[in-house]
């Protein structure tokens, strides 16, 4: 077994806190230094304070439209205090929770900014006071933070982030959103849910870019069903105050032209964190987009300073970043470990859901890669009926040739969940068939994914496809 080791982790959001905790599984010496929000993010800020808003909003929505059930209901009024409330109490248990489970594995826990000072020692200061940290190995876990663009610098007032979007004290009239990317989509449908007017202004020719393209266009069905407007080709240029109105200049396809909302919502991306760090005085450096490269074992070029999670570059998700934590954490401790996953699923809670793993038809074609696919409705799905939401689809994407299944993307009610199956069906090299031969219990949405999988051979029992000629 190797010797102990003295461990310093910079950060505690998904990455750091979930690399503390198996170091100190594994048996090392670990200290966690954090200097804002245990748990990072995504735990305050970020993924679970608005998946409960979200959460918050559709079920607004459900009760509105509730009456095609024969439920009649008067008098929904929405407490805004009351739920942004409810939101921190979510998050409150949540980062209590990292809190304890680091000290109770016994990771000592430190508030407060860290700095390196060479490749053995880190300096914190503020928080729990300044103190020199003397330790064997360094993982960097300090996450991203919001983008701000000319003209649109987020003081969480004027200009939300989506920080701000996560506290607000009324719900705005009219949401102006800058970024038609998934965190843009996902509060601005939320928005649109508890009362808002809602425009989007998104700089490419289309919503959500980059992602599936069969999928996003479902999706831009939804915000014109739901009255958002999504201005594509457009460039936010600045702001001005007029009469307690906020008049936003854009170019557009028509030139320069203004809209007048009541809030600005700026979601135009996320950049990694290493402002302050003391990156120079070890020899390291980051590439442009603000990443640092790293191997396998999630080593930096400095042998024994790891970095993880959103520094370590795409995808900035903090189920990657976990898994890359993990890594990290078994390779100091002296395990045979590296980062090998075949896929990383990316989910989107927009209406209706959207999510992802494994290759694109598009990446596909640019591979020159022998493929064939499959899509099964969730119009055809009897459990999607009495959700009420049939709007989608799932599409698998396979190899032509050894019917391996190379990519899963999914648009509908609860795929966010259902994609589960699909990355564990890639990263299991399994195919095509194995899926649709795998017995689905009945009624559920799962089945879609067997039926789609049927598809793929033109064999789906539950909607008619046309006999292939032989």
């Amino acid at each position: 077994m190797a010797p102990k080791r003295k461990v310093v982790v910079i950060g505690a959001g998904p990455a750091g806190y979930v690399c503390g905790i198996r170091l100190a599984q594994l048996g090392q010496d670990v200290t966690v230094v954090e200097k804002q929000y245990w748990g990072g993010t995504c735990l305050n800020v970020g993924c679970i304070p608005s998946k409960a808003l979200i959460a918050a909003g559709t079920l607004l929505d459900k009760i509105k439209h509730a009456q095609v059930m024969g439920i009649t209901t008067q008098g929904v009024d929405l407490d805004v205090n009351k739920l942004v409330e409810w939101k921190t109490g979510i998050v409150g248990k949540l980062t209590g929770g990292v809190h304890g489970l680091l000290k109770n594995y016994g990771s000592k826990v430190i508030m407060g900014t860290a700095k390196i000072v060479d490749k053995n020692t880190v300096q914190v200061t503020g928080g729990d006071g300044d103190q020199t940290l003397k330790c064997d190995d360094i993982v960097i876990a300090t996450g991203s933070e919001p983008i701000n663009i000319p003209g649109f610098t987020c003081d969480e007032d004027n200009v939300w982030s989506s920080t701000g979007a996560l506290t607000p004290e009324e719900i705005p009239g009219h949401l102006l959103v800058i970024g038609g990317g998934y965190i843009g989509l996902e509060l601005g449908m939320m928005y649109r849910k508890l009362g808002s007017e809602v425009t989007v202004l998104e700089g490419t020719p289309g919503a959500l870019p980059g992602q599936e393209r069969d999928c996003v266009k479902v999706i831009e069905r939804s915000l014109k069903k739901m009255g958002i407007k999504l201005v594509t080709e457009a460039f936010a240029q600045g702001w001005a105050d007029k009469g307690g109105k906020k008049v936003v200049t854009y170019k557009g396809k028509k030139g320069e032209q203004t809209i007048e909302c009541d809030q600005i919502l700026s979601t135009v991306g996320r950049r990694p964190y290493s402002e302050g760090l003391g990156l120079e005085s070890v020899g390291l450096t980051v590439t442009k987009q603000g990443f640092l490269e790293v191997s396998k074992q999630m080593r930096t070029s400095v042998p024994n300073i790891y970095a993880v999670g959103d520094i370590a570059g795409q995808p900035m998700l903090a189920h990657k970043g976990s898994h890359e934590g993990l890594v990290a954490a078994a390779v100091i401790a002296g395990k045979d470990e590296e980062y090998d996953a075949r896929c990383v699923p990316a989910v989107i809670f927009t209406s209706p859901e959207m999510s992802s793993v494994g290759l694109t038809e598009d990446q596909c074609k640019e591979k020159g890669l022998n493929y064939r696919t499959g899509q099964f409705p969730f119009a055809a799905s009897g459990r999607a009926m009495t959700l009420q939401e049939t709007d989608g689809f799932v599409k698998i994407i396979s190899d032509a040739d050894t019917d391996e299944v190379l990519g899963v993307h999914m648009v509908g009610p609860e795929v966010t969940e259902l994609i589960a199956e699909a990355a564990l069906a890639i990263e299991m090299g399994a195919t095509v068939e194995d899926i649709s031969r795998t017995i689905h219990a009945h009624p559920t949405l799962p089945e879609s994914m067997m039926e789609a999988a049927e598809a793929v051979h033109g064999t789906a029992v539950h909607i008619y496809q046309k006999p292939k000629k032989k």
